[in-house]
């Protein structure tokens, strides 16, 4: 299937998993999620990953997303797996990892790319937003591990920009100053945003985080 695009609904799916059989749908409620995949169980990148997640839960948590792994290997398998993730880095995977033996949601998802590898996913990420359409996507190399605070970053973008007329710049970061929509006239935006617009260019104002 083609390659799953922005605005897109995410696919919705049932499957066994770490903690038994899921739906992704009911798993997420009304809450942001966030679905990652991985080549295989027992792999050195993704145990670095899976603890971090792990790690980060309180972050995600605190912004009402929750996480959903994926690895074409067996329940069973996860589970052997999370036990070293929990040793090694030191912390407790909660989390469900989806195992895709039969790659039904990683064909859903587009997560197997044939130049790369035909039988491992690539590592993907899909944020979705809680009306089930996907916000954002990123694929990374199998060599190469995902930056978490990058991802925490991106969702503060998101959930901010979903809610006010604004976008954010290159490496904002959560209460830092925000661009104002160029869809709003400058005279508008000056009584939208009460801590004040800055005019740069007629078309790249800038004002203060409207939620810091």
């Amino acid at each position: 299937m083609a390659s799953l695009r922005l605005g897109d609904e995410a696919p919705d799916f049932t499957a066994d998993s770490s903690v038994g059989t899921i739906n992704l749908y009911d798993y997420l409620g009304d809450s942001w999620g966030i679905l990652f995949s991985h080549p295989a169980d027992f792999t050195p990148v993704c145990t670095t990953e899976l603890g971090t997640a792990a790690q980060f839960k309180d972050e995600f948590d605190k912004r009402n997303v929750k996480m959903i792994a994926l690895s074409v290997d067996g329940a069973a398998s996860h589970n052997e797996w999370i036990k070293d993730i929990n040793e090694v880095q030191n912390t407790t995977v909660t989390f469900p990892i989806i195992a895709d033996e039969d790659k039904k949601v990683s064909t859903l998802y587009d997560m197997i790319h044939p130049n790369a590898d035909n039988h491992l996913t690539v590592r993907s990420v899909f944020i979705i937003g809680p009306d089930k359409k996907v916000k954002l996507t990123l694929t990374y190399p199998a060599s190469t591990g995902r930056n978490f605070y990058e991802l925490l970053r991106v969702i503060d973008s998101l959930q901010l920009t979903a809610n006010h007329k604004v976008a954010t710049p290159a490496n904002w970061k959560n209460g830092e100053k925000v661009v104002v929509s160029p869809a709003i006239a400058t005279s508008d935006a000056e009584k939208i945003f009460s801590k004040g617009v800055e005019e740069i260019k007629p078309y790249l104002r800038m004002t203060p985080d409207p939620t810091a």
